[in-house]
């Protein structure tokens, strides 16, 4: 793994600096991209600095893609956040630069790049590269302390997350002293549409208990249409099942518009991130992302975390 120090040598090098990140993203994501962005903008007015991937969802809020170029690529130094490994990229261009470096907090399994940070411990990649920003004295204004701190605040689930420590509230702090609005991005986070609300409540009714503790619920595009929500907008149900107090696991399906299945694996304690890696996915211990092709796959995938549910409850009764 590479230093701070290496990395911020390669960015001094470059004219054209490009960031990804990952697909159907989350405010760490966003956050986390765009953070580095805008305190390289601020740190280099005349270099070009692009963030690049598909639609935010509902998270414009914290940043909208610029319009990158495939001309842009050439000669350019390319970044990833926040995410783990390469099918997972939004905006498969991303190795079509000059060179590639890797910024990220989950568990390491596809070293990629030519160069790479990633802090396993962190609970959000939106912390590592403030931790980046501070360490090499770039700008922190309040609009990079604003996307940075969504990120950590999306991550963290609020600071509720068992991988928030100590140095997480200390960067926090150093984000809210440049003047942002810890309350507005609080809300940002947390609000939902009514449509919305209302397909949390759908995902609550439809939502299946094993005796384990394990539990799943499937939202299917026409779930989605009835409501006039798009795919990335029904992010809003993954925490759903969690606020149940005998639920130790669960799996949100929402079907895709082309018929396959985004996977996401929460847990309060069962280890779920490999069951994800079985199913071309992964992430942390506790939060974890997969797809699944068909509904065959789906009872395959909610099998095992049944399995692995049940041992844990059994470890820990």
């Amino acid at each position: 793994m590479n230093t701070f120090d290496e990395i911020y040598e390669k960015i001094k090098a470059y004219d054209t600096i490009i960031l990804h990140r990952h697909q159907s993203p989350d405010p760490d994501a966003i956050g986390s991209q765009a953070g580095l962005a805008r305190s390289l903008r601020a740190a280099f007015p005349s270099k070009k600095v692009l963030c690049a991937g598909g639609p935010e969802g509902d998270l414009a809020w914290i940043n909208t893609m610029d319009d990158v170029k495939d001309e842009d690529y050439q000669g350019a130094l390319v970044i990833t956040t926040d995410t783990a490994n390469t099918p997972r990229i939004s905006d498969q261009r991303y190795d079509q630069g000059d060179f590639l470096i890797k910024i990220d907090h989950h568990p390491d399994r596809d070293p990629y790049g030519d160069m790479r940070y990633v802090d396993e411990d962190a609970p959000a990649a939106s912390q590592v590269v403030a931790d980046f920003i501070l360490a090499e004295k770039l700008p922190l204004t309040k609009e990079v302390a604003e996307a940075l701190y969504a990120g950590i605040l999306g991550d963290t689930g609020r600071f509720m997350y068992p991988e928030t420590n100590a140095h997480t509230f200390k960067i926090a702090a150093i984000l809210a002293d440049t003047g942002i609005s810890i309350t507005d991005i609080a809300r940002n986070i947390a609000d939902v549409t009514f449509n919305q609300a209302k397909l949390q409540a759908l995902a609550m009714d439809k939502m299946e208990v094993d005796p384990s503790g394990a539990a799943m619920t499937v939202l299917m595009q026409a779930d989605l249409q009835k409501l006039n929500l798009g795919f990335e907008e029904a992010s809003v149900a993954v925490g759903t099942p969690g606020r149940i107090k005998d639920i130790q696991a669960w799996n949100v399906f929402v079907q895709k518009p082309d018929g396959t299945y985004r996977v996401h694996y929460r847990s309060k304690g069962p280890v779920i991130n490999q069951l994800a890696e079985n199913h071309g996915g992964g992430g942390h211990a506790l939060a974890s992302g997969a797809n699944a092709a068909n509904m065959d796959e789906v009872k395959q995938i909610f099998a095992e975390l049944v399995e692995v549910t049940k041992k844990y409850s059994e470890e820990h009764e």
